[in-house]
């Protein structure tokens, strides 16, 4: 993301990553052309296949905790929206 472009609560998604809303708002800051997450497991295009296996390998090693005050990070919640199979986020029933 661009230096200085701070994004406000509309343009981030609660299940992770951004809205429709906050990639255009992105994109009329910066002129960047973000995508929306490959978020199916079956039926993909070979690009789509690619897309989805570059984001989770770049993603998993980004530096950072899964959770914060029992609560999943932005990262966790970007990688289980993208459906990236090692992460795991879900608490725990006793």
């Amino acid at each position: 993301m661009a230096k200085g472009v701070s994004l406000r609560k509309e343009h981030k998604s609660p299940s992770g990553g951004l809205t429709a809303k906050g990639r255009a708002y992105l994109k009329a800051k910066t002129g960047s052309n973000l995508q929306a997450p490959v978020t199916k497991t079956s039926g993909l295009s070979p690009r789509q296949k690619a897309r989805r296996k570059s984001f989770c390998a770049r993603m998993s090693k980004v530096k950072g905790p899964l959770k914060k005050n029992g609560k999943p990070t932005r990262k966790a919640l970007a990688l289980r929206k993208w459906k990236c199979g090692s992460v795991k986020t879900k608490k725990r029933k006793s």
